[in-house]
């Protein structure tokens, strides 16, 4: 006889993802997700760059929303858990790879994916991506794409080292935009920058003329999400 809760079961441990995650979120704007590849080591100059970038982004006042696994993710951690504001992790939990790092002020754990990556876009003011490999890839599509169907609110979508980048980016455009599967503005919705000043600028330089929080119509948008 079949021991496992019924499928209907597992509703309420989703539930129970959204609910704590909402409740320990909301209170952590402003705030940038910032993600990249689990693989890259200590000495790689990208992890070395996420931890500059973080904690350069939390000593502006950013909380910085991450992985809460290895490589960019803990250098995301660790460069916002040295600085002045809260260093979140998202952790997952995966066959290999994903193992808590020790940089995480709030430390939220999820067997679903889809829930995670709710709350990555659901509180970010940004999005800073670093080089990274399919999980990576993942995030970054599905921010574009919510943006573009006008499903979160529009906010900056930054790229980290262009050179890793660039290929991806020309295909986007020589093929994707030649072929009309996207359109000219969408290729718009990312910057590509290489230093913590250049990314703090472009933050800062969006939100020059509103406030970090949502408007009335962006929180309905988010609600929806």
């Amino acid at each position: 006889m079949n021991q496992n809760p019924p499928e209907a079961w597992k509703v309420f441990q989703i539930i129970a993802e959204f609910v704590d995650g909402f409740e320990q979120l909301s209170r952590i704007k402003p705030a940038v997700s910032l993600y990249g590849s689990a693989r890259l080591s200590e000495d790689h100059p990208d992890y070395q760059r996420a931890e500059a970038i973080a904690l350069a982004l939390s000593d502006a006042g950013f909380s910085v929303i991450s992985g809460g696994g290895p490589g960019i993710m803990e250098a995301a951690n660790k460069g916002a858990f040295k600085g002045k504001s809260t260093s979140i992790g998202l952790n997952i939990t995966l066959p290999h790879e994903q193992v808590s790092n020790p940089y995480q002020d709030i430390s939220l754990n999820f067997r679903h994916f889809f829930a995670r990556k709710v709350m990555f876009v659901k509180y970010a003011t940004a999005y800073v991506v670093m080089p990274g490999g399919f999980g990576t890839l993942d995030e970054l599509a599905e921010i574009l794409t919510l943006v573009q169907t006008g499903k979160t609110r529009k906010i900056p979508i930054i790229l980290i080292n262009e050179s890793f980048w660039s290929g991806l980016l020309d295909w986007f455009k020589n093929s994707m935009l030649t072929a009309g599967t996207i359109a000219k503005e969408d290729l718009d919705l990312i910057q590509i920058c290489e230093t913590p000043d250049e990314v703090l600028k472009t933050i800062f330089d969006y939100y020059e003329h509103r406030g970090f929080e949502p408007s009335a119509e962006e929180q309905e948008i988010l609600l929806e999400l």
